[in-house]
């Protein structure tokens, strides 16, 4: 019975890397695609590659991929509103569930029918996983970047790796009056 237990266990353990390839069927729909896949070894020439270079932004770049161990967009655009629906976005949510993962930002706007998420997965006190969920009428965006991040340089992934120049920056702090 120990045997058989310690065979489940690992079933349940959820993994920072999403899965996507539901959204595969959008692309058909789309005018516009982008599909970035950013496995460990090229992430790591590319850290090589950037910390070489005189520019600063590009040895913090670096600084912040040399642990990542992937970086994953899936982006949809698309001519007309409803191309995608309400199944599709909670096939990515229902990846996003408790315990591993928590939502830190939701912003939804119910005039522009757009939704925006970003969720984290911890383990041991460190960030190992980011998702950022992107849902307008005529654009559907997931954004996924897994290893081990360092929050206050996130940022300076937007406009590089595929990732979003506005989904990248970091989520305004809320002043009490």
């Amino acid at each position: 019975a120990a045997l058989l237990a310690l065979l489940v266990v690992p079933g349940y353990a959820q993994s920072a890397r999403l899965e996507l390839k539901n959204l595969e069927k959008l692309s058909s729909k789309a005018s516009e695609v982008t599909d970035v896949t950013l496995d460990g070894d090229l992430l790591q020439m590319a850290a090589r590659f950037t910390a070489k270079s005189d520019d600063k932004d590009a040895h913090e770049v670096s600084d912040l991929i040399k642990g990542l161990a992937g970086i994953y967009v899936k982006s949809f655009e698309f001519d007309k509103p409803n191309q995608y629906t309400q199944a599709d976005v909670e096939a990515i949510r229902s990846q996003l569930a408790a315990p591993a993962w928590t939502r830190i930002v939701q912003s939804t706007s119910k005039r522009g029918a757009e939704t925006n998420e970003i969720y984290l997965m911890k383990k041991e006190g460190k960030v190992v996983g980011v998702a950022i969920l992107v849902a307008e009428p005529q654009e559907l965006t997931v954004v996924n970047i897994v290893g081990s991040i360092d929050m206050d340089k996130l940022g300076e992934l937007g406009g590089k790796f595929g990732v979003p120049a506005q989904i990248a920056e970091k989520p305004k702090q809320n002043k009490k009056s």
